[in-house]
Formats: structure tokens, C-alpha cells, sequence
């Protein structure tokens, strides 16, 4: 395998725990409580290569990261290897991260819509334009990587190709989520497939797709030539999973599971965060904004289905403590019942 001398995470036996990239989900903050609790590389929610050369203030901000999540890498998509490369350019330019990667896996409509992400799994020329062209334009300034998916739909799975089009142009390392474009975010993830991409290519390979716990995480190790994992959905509503799943490599065994007070007070921790950085506008404007991502940490706490319900309509940082507290209380008082029957 051939690992690039700045790709330092896949040194020393590590087998990084990477955060997803997620549109509306990792952003600074919550990317901030990911490596807190042990996430080893983090990833931008992508950025349309056009809003970074347009110098759109609010395309901008999706770049931002601080030094203490480092390595972190940008994420950008297009279908224009030349605009690509300039906006990779300029995103360096700003504030160096330690890589650039390039989206070629997004299953949206509009982004497909516009020759960007998974759209481009269909014209492997122009992917391989496209990759070249970043990997052109940023030189030896940071390593450039590439996310795909295993094909377009289950008649063109061709992951293992585009795999090593996308070595052939530079690529430092690749990550493969394991579904087509067409299952979106259903079904199983192909780990076949993954795993044929790893043995086929000398670049480091990251596996994508289902990774809910430590024990996914020694499976798809043992079982598949990937060099790293990446984690998702699983994140969105139990961050602690980068600490239970990095515990269970190292041990073997599984931590204690996470008490409602401390789920508790990291969904308020990240409402205050959010809040004191007026990313998103007023606290009414950020706790508006926060309600999908409130109901996702709130998935399995009791009286979960009551408790979302409220979560849609919260729009002060009081309101949230204030459910935080009922929601502990009921649990207690249903635990002292269940004591005594």
C-alpha cells in the first residue's frame, strides 16, 4: 500500500475513525464534539466548488474548522476539474487543511441534477478529469482523496474501475460508502464491494456504510484490506460512538452505556455552542434549525415519541433544559416503579 507521508492518521497500526461528511449535520460544532469524544479524522459537510469562487460568505462558512480538529479535510464537488482546482486553491488559500477531498458519492437530486457527486460515477472520463484537475491544481500543497459510492444503480456497480481511474489521477486515498446511488441510504451496505476496491488499489481505502459500534468496526478490519472506517448516520444521534467503538478496539470490551443525564447535557451543550456562535442567526433561528438534529439525539430516550413532538416546536435554549429535566425526572420516577414492582 502506498500511503502519502502527510496521510499520518494510517501510520502505527491506527485505523482512523472518521466523521462522515453530512450536509446539515457536520458542521464546526458538532465536528468539535465528535473529536472531543474521539473521532480520529473529520471531513466538512461539502461545499459546491462555484459558492467557493463566487466568494459566497455563506458557502464559505461550511470551510471552517478549528486547528483542534485537525486532520481535517474539506469537502468539494463539481464537474469542472479546472473550477474545481481553483476552488481548492482558494480553500487552501484560507485556512490550510490537511486535505481536500472530492465528492463523488452525493445521491441528492440537486446535486446530481447539476453533474456533481454521484452523477459523475456514470461518465468516468469526466470523473477522471475532474479528480486530475484538483489533484493538478493543489500540487503538493495537501494530499487530495475522493469519496464514492459502489455504482449508480445495481446493473453498473463499477467501484473497483473508477477506484483506480481515480489512483491513476492522483488520488491519496479513496473512501467507498457502500451502496449505489440509487439505494440512497437504504438496504445494506455492500461490504464486498468495499473490500474489492481495497485489494484492488495501492492508495489507502475507507469503508462507509452501517458501522454502528465497535464491534462493525473489528468485523469490516478483519474481514475486509480496508485501511480506516467512516461513520455516519450512527454519529447523528450517538456521537459517543468514536469513544465506545476506539474502547472496544483497544480492549475488547464494551464501555457502560451513556446515562440520560449525560446524553442530557451534550444535546444542551451543543444547543449553547450553536447558539454563542450565532452561525445560524438569533437563538430562535438556531434552535429552529437544530430540531432535526434535537429529535436524532433523542432517538431511544424514554418517552422519545412525547419528547420529539415537543423538540419540533422549541425555539429557546430554556425550553430545552426544561424538557432535559422533565425527561430525567420521568425516567427516574418510571425506575423507582420498576424497582418496586
Amino acid at each position: 500500500m502506498l500511503i502519502s507521508p502527510v496521510l499520518a492518521w494510517f501510520s502505527n497500526d491506527r485505523f482512523p475513525l472518521y466523521l462522515a461528511p453530512m450536509a446539515g449535520v457536520t458542521d464546526v460544532i458538532f465536528r468539535q464534539i465528535c473529536k472531543e469524544l474521539g473521532a480520529d479524522v473529520m471531513v466538512t459537510e461539502f461545499v459546491s466548488a462555484e459558492g467557493i469562487l463566487q466568494r459566497d460568505d455563506r458557502t464559505r462558512k461550511y470551510t471552517e474548522f478549528s486547528d483542534d480538529q485537525r486532520p481535517v479535510g474539506v469537502q468539494i464537488f463539481g464537474a469542472d476539474g479546472k473550477r474545481m482546482g481553483e476552488a481548492a486553491k482558494k480553500i487552501i488559500d484560507w485556512k490550510k487543511p490537511d486535505f481536500i477531498d472530492i465528492n463523488f458519492g452525493c445521491p441528492v437530486n440537486k446535486v446530481v441534477a447539476k453533474n456533481g457527486g454521484s452523477s459523475l460515477l456514470k461518465n468516468c472520463p469526466l470523473l477522471a478529469e475532474v479528480a486530475s484537475g484538483v489533484a493538478h491544481a493543489v500540487g503538493d500543497e495537501v494530499p487530495v482523496t475522493a469519496k464514492i459510492r459502489t455504482g449508480w444503480d445495481s446493473e453498473s456497480i463499477n467501484a473497483v474501475e473508477v477506484a483506480k481511474i481515480l489512483e491513476d489521477s492522483g488520488m491519496s486515498a479513496i473512501t467507498v460508502h457502500g451502496r449505489t446511488r440509487a439505494q440512497g441510504y437504504g438496504g445494506e451496505a455492500d461490504w464486498n464491494v468495499i473490500d474489492s476496491v481495497a485489494r484492488s488499489v495501492r492508495i489507502p481505502v475507507i469503508g462507509n456504510g452501517d458501522i454502528t459500534c465497535g464491534r462493525d468496526v473489528i468485523k469490516r478490519r478483519s474481514e475486509t484490506a480496508v485501511s480506516g472506517v467512516m461513520i455516519g448516520r450512527a454519529a447523528m444521534q450517538n456521537p459517543w460512538v468514536f469513544r465506545e467503538a476506539r474502547h472496544f478496539i483497544e480492549t475488547g470490551t464494551d464501555l457502560p452505556p451513556i446515562d440520560l443525564d449525560e446524553r442530557w447535557h451534550l444535546v444542551i451543550r451543543h444547543c449553547r455552542l450553536a447558539i454563542e456562535s450565532e452561525r445560524y442567526g438569533s437563538e430562535k433561528q438556531t434552535l429552529t434549525s437544530m430540531r432535526s438534529r434535537l429529535m436524532a439525539y433523542c432517538k431511544g430516550f424514554p418517552g422519545a415519541r412525547e419528547l420529539r413532538q415537543k423538540l419540533c416546536h422549541v425555539t429557546t435554549l430554556d425550553e430545552v433544559n426544561d424538557l432535559a429535566a422533565f425527561s430525567i425526572s420521568h425516567a427516574e420516577i418510571e425506575e423507582v416503579k420498576n424497582l418496586k414492582s
